[in-house]
């Protein structure tokens, strides 16, 4: 046994010896060199260096200036386009989808008479997914199942016009136009679309204060209209925030004919079929559609788009091209 333990001790030193030498050849030679090891590190961060965001003089939301002089304002504003800047995925996706949404949602929003600034509110509330909340808030315009109702949107088994781009889009013009009447200025109208009118009014008769950027409300209302108006200068700007996206990267609306159906449909694949589609293809484009069917006991009119003949080819062959 204590030849065993002399052997044993004899390596241990040995080993710790063997370290000592490596490790005073290594300081020596870090030492005596100009350039440290770890320079290449340093020389790598220095290429990723993190700025705070540019922010203009100006930043507006449907021409209501943001009050940027007031330092909570401005450490508000900041955080959320440092948020968004650094999401790099997402606000990536977001740059390239809105050119295939807005078109359609601009020219809604103008004949309402609402601001344009709103299609960021949109993009704010669902990135243009057709997304469901942990509240229950579904769709484009993230609308609520009773509000949905209150503007008239048709929800059962089989159709959701929640999911409903352009109907959505008018459902939520319709509550935007209402509540500017209430508030007299659309950023308090967008602060109610968040918290809604009822909570909003609240927190307005118990500070005393209908002014959004003297209110204290809380963190999700507190961050709404600075969030949007961020996304609106860094989706206006892309480039100016690192977002190097040609525009024939961007995703463009899918060129589609309207069939108006009046009766009932027992079988949405056949229909797609029929219409020379698919299935797929169908829900893409009509995510309000839910089930494999379409009732429609009531004979009511519903307007299905389809996809132009031969679209995905004459895509495909684009793509084929632009890679060549």
């Amino acid at each position: 046994m204590k030849k065993y333990y002399v052997i044993v001790t004899s390596s241990i030193l040995l080993s710790i010896a063997v370290i000592f030498v490596l490790c005073s050849s290594s300081t020596t030679e870090s030492i005596g060199s100009k350039t440290p090891a770890c320079d290449s590190i340093s020389t790598t961060s220095a290429a990723h260096k993190f700025r705070s965001p540019y922010i203009p003089e100006e930043v507006d939301f449907a021409g209501e200036r943001l009050p940027l002089e007031y330092f909570d304002v401005r450490e508000c504003f900041e955080r959320e386009m440092i948020s968004l800047m650094n999401f790099h995925s997402s606000m990536m996706l977001n740059i390239k989808r809105v050119t295939m949404f807005f078109p359609i949602i601009e020219p809604i929003l103008a004949s309402y008479d609402i601001p344009d600034d709103f299609k960021y509110l949109s993009l704010v509330e669902s990135d243009l997914r057709n997304r469901i909340s942990p509240a229950g808030a579904t769709g484009y315009w993230q609308f609520m199942e009773a509000a949905a109702k209150e503007y008239k949107l048709e929800i059962s088994a089989e159709v959701d016009e929640r999911y409903h781009l352009e109907k959505s889009t008018e459902a939520a013009c319709k509550y935007l136009k209402a509540a500017h009447k209430s508030y007299g200025n659309w950023t308090m109208a967008a602060a109610s679309y968040n918290m809604g009118r009822g909570g909003l009014n609240r927190q307005v008769q118990r500070q005393l204060c209908d002014n959004y950027y003297d209110l204290l409300l809380n963190e999700e209302t507190t961050r709404y209209i600075y969030r949007i108006a961020a996304m609106k200068l860094i989706v206006g700007n892309p480039q100016q925030y690192g977002f190097d996206i040609p525009e024939s990267e961007k995703y463009q609306p899918v060129p589609c004919t309207e069939i108006k159906v009046n009766t009932s449909q027992p079988d949405l694949v056949e229909f797609a079929y029929k219409n020379k589609t698919n299935y797929k293809m169908l829900k893409l484009l009509n995510p309000w559609l839910r089930d494999v069917k379409l009732t429609n006991a009531a004979k009511k009119e519903y307007i299905i788009k389809i996809p132009v003949d031969g679209y995905r080819d004459a895509m495909q062959h684009r793509i084929a091209v632009k890679e060549e």
